[in-house]
């Protein structure tokens, strides 16, 4: 009798599946995860038999030697957080779960030890969804303490559907910074035979040993295919798409540059870049506010949805429609926003204002309505996005006095607002 873990062949009423047998939450189905790293689904009634091929071994525990230094190689850490870039399949549960620990993520890229020297440290554990703002303060804290060791550069293993707030959090916590911060993650783990994790870490690396760059960015496919990773932006990158490896894309920005995944080439698509200098000054403003909110605007929203921000919220951000538009203008309720978000503003709340369009910027002029917005001290903040808004709203509250914090929402402070428009406004299949 077949157990879970066992390599098996199922034949059906179609044909033969081969693999490793997997636990099912459906006692209906047999899962079975082939030797490409995918899983299948067959119907119980649909198997005629199935054979044990070989049964689940059990490795030996092998004791980690830490690799030895090369001369000449730059020194890198790898911060781990967990998410699907430290992910395997967890044959218990049957699912994919982050329980790489810090050093597996060096094992599972050997070729990293040609680029550079890499040390890890594991900070956290945690899909990115469950990552908060003491996240953030623990890899402030892991990255203070690294530059103490005249580290060349740092990986930060992310989970990507947060990658974006993280990337962001940092750039402003960074004001001033001599190393680079590469943010990478993982659109599919190292068990599938599509995996990015490798080459994502691994050009990350390749950019840190063979450029000039400082400052925070993301490491991430630059198309479907193997062929370069692309340092893209922090305050501008976002996930684009839920599971194809090249998701994350620079939104109104380009990338900074692109890194061969096959050799050491690096193209840069930027000039103006923050590179390495003599002054190894560190700036770092950590604070991070939890008093702010992130509002999507939306057809037919009560006025209970606005009190409920304003009543629990310092400031807030409105990721409006078009060109940063809100239920404000027409009819007894949509009136009534008006109403609570100008009371809001006069007693010291700040209300910032972004577009759910992402591409293109929000814009004051166009409309009588967006007028009104301003005019009771909305601040419209141009092309960035909402996330970076939220995280920029949140990080000036935590390190400034409130009356400077509206000011310097509309101020490019870390390439989060692009004046310039010379970006291609399309998302690129």
């Amino acid at each position: 009798m077949a157990e879970v873990g066992d390599y098996v062949e199922v034949k059906t009423n179609t044909g033969l599946v081969q693999g490793i047998l997997m636990p099912s939450n459906q006692e209906d189905v047999v899962i079975v995860k082939l030797d490409n790293g995918y899983n299948v689904g067959v119907e119980r009634k649909d198997v005629l038999s199935m054979r044990l091929i070989k049964e689940k071994e059990t490795a030996p525990e092998t004791k980690r030697v830490s690799p030895e230094k090369k001369k000449g190689l730059k020194n890198i850490v790898v911060l781990h957080t967990g998410g699907t870039i430290a992910s395997k399949v967890d044959y218990k549960t049957g699912g994919v779960t982050a329980q790489f620990s810090a050093a597996d993520l060096i094992e599972m890229v050997p070729e990293l030890q040609n680029v550079a020297n890499v040390d890890a440290e594991l900070v956290a554990n945690m899909m990115s969804e469950d990552i908060t703002f003491d996240e953030y303060q623990q890899l402030i804290s892991a990255v203070e303490k690294h530059l103490k060791n005249k580290v060349d550069g740092i990986i930060i293993g992310h989970g990507t559907d947060t990658l974006g707030y993280t990337a962001a959090a940092l750039s402003f916590a960074f004001e001033k910074i001599n190393i680079p911060i590469l943010i990478v993650g993982s659109q599919r783990s190292s068990d599938r035979g599509s995996s990015d994790a490798a080459m994502n870490l691994l050009c990350a690396a390749k950019f840190i040993a063979n450029s000039d760059f400082v400052g925070v960015a993301v490491c991430m496919h630059h198309n479907s295919s193997d062929d370069y990773c692309a340092i893209l932006p922090g305050t501008k990158t976002r996930k684009m798409h839920t599971s194809r490896r090249d998701a994350f894309k620079a939104i109104n920005d380009s990338p900074i540059a692109l890194v061969s995944c096959s050799g050491k080439e690096i193209n840069f698509l930027k000039e103006n870049y923050s590179k390495k200098s003599k002054d190894n000054e560190l700036i770092v403003k950590r604070g991070f506010s939890e008093e702010v909110g992130l509002m999507k605007s939306h057809p037919q929203m009560d006025s209970k949805l606005f009190s409920f921000f304003t009543k629990n919220y310092k400031a807030f951000v409105i990721e409006g429609t078009g060109l940063g538009h809100a239920p404000t203008n027409l009819g007894e309720n949509n009136l009534r926003n008006y109403e609570i978000l100008k009371d809001f503003i006069s007693e010291g709340g700040i209300v910032a204002v972004t577009s759910q369009c992402l591409f293109g910027a929000v814009h004051t002029s166009v409309y009588t309505n967006l007028r009104r917005l301003v005019n009771i001290g909305c601040v419209f903040c141009e092309d960035m996005l909402p996330e970076t808004a939220y995280i920029k709203l949140s990080w000036l509250l935590g390190n400034y006095p409130k009356e400077k914090v509206a000011e310097l929402m509309k101020e490019n402070l870390r390439g989060e607002i692009n004046l310039s428009r010379t970006y291609v406004e399309k998302f690129i299949e």
